[in-house]
């Protein structure tokens, strides 16, 4: 019996054998990333709780396999799965079986195991008053909560930076290849890894076993970070140095079992406003103006373009629509019933894949406007728009800024204009996937960069020279403005050659001084710079997790000798 034979019986005998895929097709949806990339495995393992984890990575590691952890798969930059082919056996270990949350004092903090999503903590945490770190966005997908930590995502509230705890318990292996079990939880739970995971997975532990001054449990310099208008450097971007901690930033380079987060009192009596303009110098001097003078900080700023107004008003409607009626709490099982639906037809030759993205886009030809007056209205009138969101405490102070700096450009939404202008902005994050998939004939690929600029860089929308722009489609633009971080799809044309549109376009960044990825993580696409590169080589100095990501080297060791 081969070694790696060996290995898919030991994980068969741990987890079970409905547990362990080895068919082409059965793995392939966790070999495949969510927007591209793919790569091999030889098994996908769902070990049903934190000892099956432990004693899988076991397995793994003593099978010398490559090891990719993996929960949701709603990465954007295919860190979340194999790349193309390893020198070594490359198991895929699946944590997202192992659910649980527990909530420690009144609810401030909450450690969630690996399968545990944002979206579940969300609704854990609703009859507490509070609300985790973020609230927008990957909760529709069930992207995971130590998925968010591993990745440093940020997300669209002003006062919050990047996900980031020092409270984690971990598998890493050393220099010599040996696992080792790391608990930075702050929760005494005892000394056997077996032991440490049982008790934890089970909550088996007392309030005094829990050290409330352990480490940080969020990024709680933020706010005065954001502040600094007229400072060099970017408010928030993924793997800032200072925001490399443990699994913190990790990206699939250490196998988590469980994280600890802060929580956040919701926020009540919101107001929400909505701003035009045609200026862009206008908009940058607001932004400035209002984090420099404002007694505090809004609750969220996302601005949209309107060519991207267009593209969403049309190919993210169904989105639209679907999230008004059902609600979010259905959100996930509509996703995953969606999921479901395509890979049932993907086998079909003669049906457009995926397949309820076109019945869809098609039904929602049929479907009225959804948008309220004055928000299309806006539309007509201004290039550039931003929904603004603050405490009703900030009402006077709010209202005398857009005075001062929009004069007869904003308006204050109604409660209705307020959901209807929001679900607009959060259907245009996926409009132009939409529009990729119907047009597929027509559209050679989608650039997806999410960029953070210079807090200081007032210069803020860009302008493409016209060896780049001819090949374009369409340029999808829209980010959180006040921490001037900014979601940049670019549709490119048949024909065109992205990957040498992206080198110049990251040559171009690179000399304004931006950082990119600002959200989404390296993954497979982006070089992984030298503070991060050594961060990953510090925490997987054989390099058995996730090789090449960062674009590092993928064989043992980095390629360098291992140690005696």
């Amino acid at each position: 019996m081969s070694q790696t034979q060996a290995m898919i019986e030991r994980l068969t005998a741990i987890a079970g054998a409905g547990h362990v895929l080895t068919d082409e097709a059965a793995t392939r949806p966790y070999r495949t990333g969510y927007r591209s990339g793919s790569g091999e495995v030889v098994a996908v393992v769902h070990p049903g709780s934190l000892v099956e984890l432990w004693h899988c990575t076991q397995a793994a590691v003593e099978a010398g396999a490559v090891i990719v952890p993996q929960a949701a798969n709603t990465g954007l930059t295919e860190g979340s799965t194999p790349k193309d082919h390893y020198d070594r056996p490359a198991v895929a270990i699946n944590a997202m079986r192992i659910k649980g949350l527990q909530l420690l004092g009144d609810a401030e903090q909450a450690i969630a195991l690996p399968g545990a999503t944002l979206f579940e903590l969300t609704q854990t945490l609703a009859p507490y008053g509070r609300e985790p770190h973020s609230v927008i966005g990957s909760t529709s997908l069930g992207a995971t909560v130590v998925g968010g930590v591993c990745n440093n995502s940020g997300g669209a509230l002003c006062r919050r930076g990047p996900a980031y705890t020092e409270l984690a318990v971990y598998a890493r292996i050393n220099a010599h290849g040996e696992l080792e079990l790391i608990n930075e939880l702050g929760v005494a739970l005892g000394d056997t890894p077996e032991t440490i995971l049982d008790r934890l997975e089970r909550g088996d532990y007392r309030p005094e076993d829990v050290d409330w001054h352990a480490g940080k449990a969020s990024d709680d310099g933020y706010p005065e970070i954001i502040r600094g208008a007229d400072e060099p450097g970017a408010a928030r971007f993924n793997n800032d140095p200072r925001l490399l901690y443990g699994v913190s930033g990790s990206a699939g380079k250490v196998m988590v079992f469980a994280v600890r987060m802060d929580t956040f009192e919701q926020e009540s009596d919101v107001r929400t406003y909505y701003i035009g303009s045609n200026d862009t110098a206008q908009l940058a001097q607001f932004r400035a103006r209002f984090l420099r003078e404002a007694s505090k900080l809004p609750i969220t700023a996302e601005y949209l373009h309107r060519e991207l107004f267009d593209v969403a008003r049309r190919y993210g409607k169904d989105s639209f629509l679907i999230i008004k009626k059902l609600g979010t709490a259905r959100l996930p099982g509509a996703f995953a019933l969606k999921n479901r639906i395509d890979r049932l037809f993907r086998p079909l030759p003669l049906l457009p894949d995926p397949i309820t993205d076109h019945v869809l886009q098609r039904l929602s030809r049929l479907l009225p406007d959804p948008l309220p007056a004055r928000v299309v209205e806006w539309r007509d009138r201004f290039e550039h728009h931003l929904i603004l969101r603050v405490n009703g405490d900030m009402v006077e102070e709010t209202e005398g800024f857009l005075d001062e700096c929009f004069p007869e450009a904003w308006f204050r939404c109604t409660a209705d204009e307020a959901e209807r202008a929001m679900l607009h902005r959060f259907a245009a994050a996926g409009a132009g996937v939409r529009y990729q998939t119907i047009h597929h004939d027509e559209v050679e690929d989608i650039l997806a960069l999410d960029i953070a600029l210079a807090r200081n860089d007032r210069d803020w929308f860009e302008e493409l020279p016209e060896s780049i722009s001819r090949d374009l489609v369409h340029r999808l633009y829209y980010g959180h403005f006040f921490c001037n971080v900014f979601h940049q799809d670019y549709v490119f044309r048949k024909g065109a050659d992205v990957a040498a549109h992206k080198a110049k376009m990251l040559e171009i960044l690179d000399a304004r001084g931006a950082e990119y990825p600002a959200e989404h993580n390296v993954g497979h696409l982006y070089p992984a710079k030298p503070p991060l590169a050594a961060f990953y080589r510090r925490l997987d100095p054989t390099n058995t997790f996730n090789p090449g990501v960062g674009k590092l080297p993928r064989d043992p060791y980095y390629g360098r000798p291992a140690e005696g």
